[in-house]
Formats: C-alpha cells, sequence, structure tokens
C-alpha cells in the first residue's frame, strides 16, 4: 500500500471515531489579498505584540535561530539567522525548491476530510522550516501563525525537515488577536526526520472561546531519527481537534508525544496521537495530561506495532476539577508480530481530599491547596526538552492557573 493510501485508510478511521457538531466551513470567511495590508514587525499594534508574545514568539529574536510570523494571510516577518537554516513562505518555497512537490501532500492525504480539500482550494501560504545536512540548531527557531479579522477562515500548509545527522528545535505559537471571538484555523504539518536527525517541535496554542481548530499533521522518521513532540492547550477553545500519525519507517527511530490539555466550560478537545511502527527497535511514547474545569476531553492514543523488537507505552492522566467536565481516555494498543512489547496506563479521578486536607494542615488554604495540586499535575518535565522551550512551557502553566481555579 502507498503512504498516501496508507494515511488515508488511517484517517479514514479517526473520522468514525471523532465526536461533536460538523463545521460549516461556509460560516468563515477568506480574506482576499486586498483585505488586510502588509504587515511588518514595526506597525504591530500593542495588543497583537503582547498576545503574539504570550504565544511564545519572542518579538526581538533574542537567543532565535530564526523566526516566521503571519497574520491571517499575510506574512510579517520571516528570516533565519544561523547558517544551514531555512526559514521562509511556503508559497517561496515550493517555488524555489521544485523537489518539495515529491513531499507535498505526503505525510498528509489532501483528500483525508474536507479541511484538508479547503487548506489546497484555499492555500494560504505557511511556513517552511529545514535544517541542512549535519548542521546542529540548537538555538530555537520560532514561529506564529496569528488571526486578527473576526469570522475568518485561515488555512496554513507548513512543511519542516531535519535533513540527515542535523539537529532542529522550534517553538511554535497559535493566538489569536484580543478583539477576535470566532474564527476558524486550518493548518496541515508535514515533518520529514531523516537518517540520524533530532526534531523538537513545541505547540503553544491561545485561541479564543469560539475558535474552531483543525490541524492535520503527518510525521515520517527515518532510521535512528528522532522526534519530539510538546503540545500545550490551556486557554478556551470552542472546539480542537487533533490526531497526528507518526510513521517510524527505520531501525532505530523514536517518537515521543507530550501533551498538556485544559478544558474549561464550553470547550471540546479531541486529541491524540498515533505512532506506526514499522522497523524493527523503533521506539514511542505517548503521554498525556489533562484537566477539565466543565469541558469535554477526548484522548486518545494509538501504537501499532508491526515489527518485532519495538517497545512503546502510552500514558494518560485526567483529573476533574467540576462535575460538569468530561475525560473520555481511549488507549489502543496493536500488535502484529511477535516480539512486540506495548503498554499503557489510564487514570481519570479527582483530587483526593486527603490531600487538600494534608497541605491545609500545613497552613495553606483550600484554594492555594487545590493551586499547589494542579500544578504539580500539569508542571511534567519532559526528558529531551531544551531549557528554554521547558520554561515556556512552565510559564504557560504559571500564566493559566488563576484562570482554572
Amino acid at each position: 500500500m502507498s503512504e498516501v493510501r496508507r494515511n488515508r485508510a488511517e484517517l479514514a478511521r479517526d473520522k468514525k471515531a471523532t465526536f461533536g457538531a460538523d463545521v460549516d466551513l461556509l460560516q468563515y470567511q477568506i480574506l482576499a489579498e486586498d483585505q488586510t495590508k502588509a504587515l511588518d514587525l514595526d506597525n504591530l499594534t500593542t495588543e497583537d505584540r503582547e498576545k503574539i508574545i504570550q504565544s511564545g514568539v519572542d518579538l526581538e529574536e533574542n537567543n532565535r535561530a530564526g523566526t516566521f510570523l503571519q497574520t491571517d494571510h499575510r506574512i510579517v516577518h520571516c528570516a533565519a539567522k544561523q547558517p544551514g537554516l531555512e526559514v521562509l513562505p511556503m508559497a517561496q518555497a515550493l517555488e524555489e525548491h521544485p523537489w518539495l512537490e515529491e513531499l507535498y501532500w505526503q505525510a498528509v492525504p489532501v483528500d483525508a476530510d474536507k479541511y484538508t480539500a479547503q487548506a489546497e482550494l484555499h492555500f494560504q501560504n505557511g511556513y517552511f522550516i529545514r535544517a541542512l545536512e549535519g548542521q546542529q540548531v540548537a538555538t530555537p527557531v520560532q514561529a506564529c501563525l496569528y488571526m486578527k479579522h473576526e469570522s475568518t477562515a485561515q488555512n496554513v500548509h507548513n512543511i519542516i525537515i531535519a535533513e540527515e545527522g542535523s539537529e532542529l528545535n522550534i517553538i511554535t505559537g497559535c493566538a489569536t488577536a484580543p478583539s477576535l471571538q470566532s474564527g476558524l484555523h486550518i493548518g496541515i504539518s508535514e515533518f520529514y526526520v531523516r537518517r540520524g536527525a533530532k526534531l523538537t517541535f513545541a505547540m503553544i496554542h491561545d485561541w479564543a472561546k469560539d475558535v474552531v481548530v483543525r490541524p492535520r499533521s503527518g510525521i515520517v522518521v527515518e532510521e535512528d531519527g528522532l522526534f519530539l513532540s510538546n503540545y500545550v492547550s490551556l486557554k478556551p477553545v470552542r472546539s480542537l481537534q487533533m490526531y497526528p500519525t507518526t510513521r517510524l519507517t527505520g531501525p532505530g527511530a523514536v517518537a515521543r508525544f507530550h501533551s498538556i490539555l485544559v478544558a474549561p466550560p464550553g470547550c471540546e478537545l479531541d486529541t491524540g496521537a498515533r505512532v506506526v511502527l514499522e522497523a524493527p527497535h523503533t521506539r514511542a511514547e505517548i503521554i498525556s495530561r489533562t484537566l477539565t474545569t466543565g469541558g469535554v476531553i477526548k484522548a486518545r492514543g494509538h501504537l501499532r506495532g508491526l515489527e518485532k523488537d519495538v517497545k512503546a507505552h502510552l500514558e494518560c492522566h485526567g483529573l476533574i476539577l467540576s462535575d460538569q467536565g468530561i475525560i473520555h481516555a481511549i488507549p489502543e494498543l496493536e500488535g502484529h508480530k511477535a516480539g512486540v512489547e506495548m503498554s499503557h496506563e489510564a487514570a481519570v479521578g479527582k483530587i483526593a481530599e486527603e490531600e487538600i486536607e494534608y497541605l491545609m494542615a500545613r497552613g495553606l488554604t483550600e484554594e492555594e491547596a487545590t493551586a499547589t495540586i494542579v500544578r504539580g499535575f500539569l508542571n511534567v518535565q519532559i526528558e529531551g526538552l531544551p531549557p528554554e522551550l521547558q520554561a515556556r512551557v512552565d510559564l504557560a502553566i504559571e500564566e493559566s492557573e488563576k484562570s482554572m481555579l
């Protein structure tokens, strides 16, 4: 079965398992080229700058190897500051690199669903980030997809490549303008981790309460490659549906997914990850921490071992802080050969009264005790995450703590 047909079959299974109301694409307008003026960093409003900074982007570009910033469909800023690194708008990358057509829509099939179809029919750029062979881009590259106009659809396509023997760290923040309430974000992302390369991808979402988010991602990891994904969503969003599929195609390939999710009232989060271990001696890990204060979370994980001598683990821990909140954990293990070693652990519950009483006995108020427990539950130290990326995740948790409780 071809790669595209395989991905299409996997995504067809996902569509049967999703929940929540369907999205009417016609509710969201596609901005024409002349509907927004050209922007640059200097003429961003103070409110926009503050919101973009909150999503993890340093507009001064301190300690950053490169920057990409897109508002609606307009490129605001795009630059690479290190040799051996490419950061380009997707349209420009397709023009400059004809060979990209061989990768375009390969990790994610264009006909997977109506969201991938719209991303192709109404293409609005996105980013191309590439570390050249053997280049160590340890300083983070930052990318931000920002939505500013009310009730619009943002349709982007991203391709990230870590060439053979390279290292690439990316912080990407998605956010909306303070005045925006409703919108649709469709983000197609295709990752290619070549032999012996390492790619770390940290994504922090900061949407508005009535925004619908539909990422569609595919990852291919070759021999001895390493892909680390870290996802944080702590703010209100109407509906989020994402389920990236990773294929470990070469011996020794590794994929790790870590996610931290909070669902306030009115939020519907359908998230997870699938890893297909196609080669011997591959490794995979999917770990999530989910917390609901009244929203609905469906936390998925699917590990599929197709060869012997593979190891994989799935872990989902959920914490319910409101009787209106729901967490549905769906761990799935699928082994096809003798010698696979896969495990899963799932737990959903509430804060134990004795834990709160213990902390209150030591001088904390009930609110302080609850906040301390929540912070410890969400603040997971992620193996392999560069210190600056870990600091950004910690800050996002700290900033959101008061609004959770």
